[in-house]
């Protein structure tokens, strides 16, 4: 990457940041940033599976539209469940956990793939490497000492926050080589031109699109359990009276 593409990128992260942090703080901006995302990433999908689906047969027609009506509404339940997660104060630090791992997972396969290279990750994406996936898990982990301590009342155990961030990172670099494989098959380098240094909407998020529905799901599932460890803790101590 050159000097001058890398401080593109740069300048359009600290953009997207601060974008973020205005989100998490101010309602309103989140819901125009959540419609703005939602929209603009749906025409760049769009754009991709026009390419795929060109030909004017009944069948490619038909999976274009079925296509087109499912990312739409992937899209919105997606918006929903940020909007849910940003808008309720005991949940909010814990959305920004997921995304922030979504972040250190792009961040750390893309400084990994390029100072360490080597094999390939997959015939689907060739900028993919297996040293850039290990470095996805390890940048993502970084953040777990940090949210122990803002999430010590929900996890009393740092393992729990790591196997999340690991899981997280997965399913992360998994929506990433989705949006690659869209991409090769339409022949384009990237979704868009919206973001300088980083392509399109699409390109930046579709990490993100699996990895936050799917992160709120395991987070809640490691809650009951530990809830369930707490509680059978209690009784064995004999103290579970003492708080009912």
């Amino acid at each position: 990457m050159k000097i001058k593409d890398l401080k593109t990128r740069l300048l359009t992260s600290i953009f997207l940041i601060f974008l973020l942090y205005l989100s998490f703080n101010y309602s309103y901006i989140l819901i125009i940033s959540l419609i703005l995302i939602c929209v603009i990433s749906w025409i760049e999908f769009q754009g991709l599976i026009s390419k795929i689906f060109f030909q004017k047969k009944f069948k490619s027609r038909f999976f274009k539209l079925t296509i087109q009506a499912t990312s739409l509404l992937y899209l919105t339940i997606f918006s929903v469940i940020v909007f849910s997660g940003v808008s309720q104060n005991d949940f909010k630090m814990s959305m920004l956990f997921l995304i922030c791992v979504c972040v250190f997972s792009d961040i750390g396969g893309l400084l990994f793939g390029k100072f360490f290279k080597g094999k390939k990750l997959t015939k689907i994406s060739p900028n993919k490497t297996i040293s850039g996936s290990i470095g996805s898990f390890v940048l993502s982990s970084f953040l777990v000492p940090i949210f122990h301590f803002l999430l010590e009342d929900k996890f009393n155990n740092p393992g729990d926050l790591i196997i999340l961030a690991i899981l997280v990172s997965f399913f992360c670099q998994l929506g990433d080589l989705f949006i690659s494989f869209i991409k090769r098959k339409a022949k384009v380098k990237d979704t868009g031109d919206l973001l300088p240094g980083h392509g399109g909407v699409l390109d930046r998020i579709d990490g993100m699109l699996f990895a936050v529905p799917i992160g709120m799901i395991i987070y809640e599932f490691l809650i009951v359990v530990i809830w369930k460890k707490k509680l059978l803790y209690l009784v064995q101590q004999g103290q579970l009276e003492k708080i009912l």
